[in-house]
């Protein structure tokens, strides 16, 4: 299959001509080891596999024999089956000053980190690799980070590629794993299934520490028919049937492993958001929609689920764009107890970026109005506004827009 560039490929360069390390993790099957081998192509740059079996047994018995036989610069596959390298890697770059020498790849960045903040603290720059977004696969990297003022949204519209409600549901239902990108439906539904069963599960058994894989798959399924919603504790572990403290700790693992993302809300001592819950979404909405059972792009696009799932590709898209650019955000959610919700805040500078998201293509503009609670509490009010299905950009007032889903 013919390459397609990664919006995270600049990042990296300019950071490996800063660090000394690179690290690139992620959720497995992403891409992160085609990434840094195309970046390596047509260098002289040595690429080791800990999965291989005889290297990962050197890597674990002698870390100064392994690069010995193996010398920088190099890329390190799945290094976390090795931890105890990381001491030998400091060494390495204690005795250099050369940058961008290891390049290494992690799908466990929490399970690492702890070796890493120990020995590797300013030596060691790390980046986030997700599934595709829709810009990557349209060839569509714009080369500024999303802003909401009418400029910059009306730059975007004139290079974006147009899109409707079904094509966007055929994108969510299909996700953005690499190897079924061109995929039918029968073979989806055999890599979902084998994706589960050959990595998820078995490291939540390895890895986790989780024993009961029954129990374990079942809560899983439970996140997804949940994603865009509030994280209640308490209904959770009442569907999964497992206790709070085994929720927690099993959200944890699947935040740990890239498949979740937990929004928090947004909460100052001036804006007082009295729900302190994290949202709950998937990172790829192929397998969250796989795992809800649902068998076509079209039978997902008419469920009562279609505006939580719409919304779940919404954040995952604007927070993908966001983890490539030059300058990273601020995100959260705001709910008061009165009910006001307002699904994004972003934060630039002193400015805080309200956004809804509305599954239409024709939202109700009156839903700005809550906005209102951002500058009553004292804040800066940046554009912002209404992220949908509609086909081109339009102003509500001077600083909110109805923003079409096809720029983000």
């Amino acid at each position: 299959m013919e390459y397609i560039n990664r919006a995270v490929e600049n990042k990296f360069l300019r950071l490996s001509n800063f660090f000394k390390v690179m690290l690139i993790t992620g959720a497995r099957q992403v891409g992160k080891t085609t990434v840094l081998q195309h970046l390596a192509r047509d260098t002289n740059r040595t690429f080791i596999s800990l999965d291989d079996s005889e290297a990962r047994k050197i890597a674990l018995s002698d870390p100064v024999g392994f690069f010995n036989k193996y010398k920088p610069p190099i890329i390190i596959d799945e290094v976390q089956y090795a931890p105890n390298l990381f001491i030998q890697i400091k060494k390495l770059c204690d005795e250099s000053d050369l940058r961008g020498q290891f390049w290494l790849t992690g799908s466990q960045k929490y399970l690492m980190m702890k070796n890493i903040t120990e020995s590797l603290a300013g030596r060691i720059g790390i980046l986030e690799l997700h599934s595709f977004s829709r810009a990557e696969l349209n060839g569509c990297q714009f080369s500024e980070p999303l802003t909401f003022n009418l400029e910059s949204l009306l730059d975007r519209a004139d290079h974006a590629k147009p899109t409707d409600k079904s094509e966007i549901f055929q994108r969510i239902w299909h996700g953005g794993m690499p190897q079924i990108l061109r995929s039918n439906a029968e073979e989806r539904t055999a890599y979902f299934d084998s994706y589960i069963n050959s990595y998820l599960l078995r490291d939540a058994l390895e890895i986790g520490g989780i024993s009961d894989i029954v129990k374990f798959k079942k809560f899983l399924i439970c996140c997804a028919n949940l994603t865009a919603g509030q994280l209640n504790m308490s209904n959770l572990s009442r569907i999964a049937l497992v206790s709070q403290e085994v929720a927690r700790t099993w959200l944890q693992f699947l935040e740990s492993m890239h498949i979740i993302y937990l929004l928090q809300p947004y909460f100052t001592n001036q804006l007082k958001s009295l729900v302190k819950m994290p949202k709950l979404y998937f990172w790829d909405t192929g397998l969250c929609s796989y795992l809800a059972r649902y068998a076509t792009p079209e039978s997902l696009q008419n469920s009562n689920a279609s505006g939580a799932f719409f919304e779940t590709f919404v954040i995952g898209e604007l927070l993908k764009g966001y983890a490539y650019s030059s300058v990273v955000p601020e995100v959260g959610y705001f709910r008061n107890s009165r009910g006001d919700e307002i699904d994004l805040l972003v934060q630039t500078d002193q400015y805080i970026n309200p956004l809804e998201i509305k599954l239409s293509a024709k939202p109700d503009a009156r839903e700005i109005k809550k906005f209102k609670i951002i500058e009553d509490a004292g804040f800066k009010l940046g554009a912002g506004g209404i992220i949908c299905m509609c086909d081109e950009v339009s102003s509500v007032d001077e600083h909110n827009f109805i923003i079409p889903i096809k720029i983000i």
